[in-house]
């Protein structure tokens, strides 16, 4: 896996809804590995403060095969 490091533009974002926007879907456990790799971070409160810095881990896309293209007749 590779990492990232999300900072904290907007005032009132949450880790769920910094996580959210970076990957634009709802993970189970996203959140509490996030909290596990950044010590501290849960000492603030609920909203996280302008500037900091959360390091996460970005799941590499695995490649797969190509699909083949289909063929018409008509095309």
């Amino acid at each position: 896996m590779a990492s990232e490091i999300l900072t904290v533009v907007d005032e009132w974002t949450t880790l769920d809804l910094l996580l959210f926007r970076r990957f634009r879907e709802e993970v189970p456990g996203r959140v509490e590995a996030a909290l596990d790799g950044n010590p501290g971070l849960s000492a603030a409160c609920v909203f996280l403060p302008l500037g900091a810095q959360v390091t996460i881990d970005v799941p590499v896309p695995v490649k797969g095969p190509t699909p083949a293209r289909a063929i018409r007749l008509w095309d």
